[in-house]
């Protein structure tokens, strides 16, 4: 029997602030707002699309793009970085995400790692996307970001449109 998805109440481990030093200064007394993220990429043809849907208010905002020669993890943090870029003034952000990477970049500190390692894995590789990931650290500091990991292609309504869209947005490269 199929049942209606009904969304569970955020756990505390997939709803957690980022480290302190890349949130902002002092607390933001801003507009709250939602953002669904996510990326998609046909890691053979290296095309790639991303999607973000923004709610505040009542009020929906809906941005979408593609890229080629381009991986799945960067279209994740495009998707987000996009949706940052957006907002015009600071504002407390709920961002929901299927990507574990990330989330947890954010909220178990490896970007404090990589920071601190020069921009370096723990492989002493250069960390991949360093150019996005820096811009991303830079909008932290001005919205106050939480993170709400959700499983991809679960039934969540908004997570599922952001696939479609990054989906549909991918296709349109071929």
């Amino acid at each position: 029997m199929n049942r209606p998805f009904r969304p569970k109440q955020d756990s505390a481990r997939d709803l957690l602030p980022i480290k302190a030093c890349i949130q902002p200064p002092k607390p933001v007394v801003g507009s709250t707002v939602e953002v669904f993220c996510d990326g998609a990429c046909d890691t053979t043809a290296r095309l790639g699309g991303w999607a973000t849907i923004l709610k505040s208010s009542g009020k929906e905002l809906l941005l979408s793009g593609g890229e080629r020669d381009t991986t799945n993890n960067r279209m994740e943090l495009t998707a987000l970085l996009q949706g940052l870029r957006a907002l015009k003034r600071p504002c407390v952000v709920r961002v929901v995400t299927d990507s574990q990477y990330l989330r947890k970049a954010f909220t178990d500190g490896w970007i404090l790692k990589w920071m601190r390692g020069g921009w370096k894995t723990a492989a002493n590789e250069p960390v991949k996307n360093q150019d996005l990931w820096e811009e991303l650290i830079a909008l932290a500091r001005v919205h106050e970001l939480t993170f709400v990991w959700v499983r991809g292609h679960a039934g969540h309504g908004e997570n599922e449109r952001v696939d479609k869209l990054a989906v549909e947005e991918r296709k349109k490269l071929r």
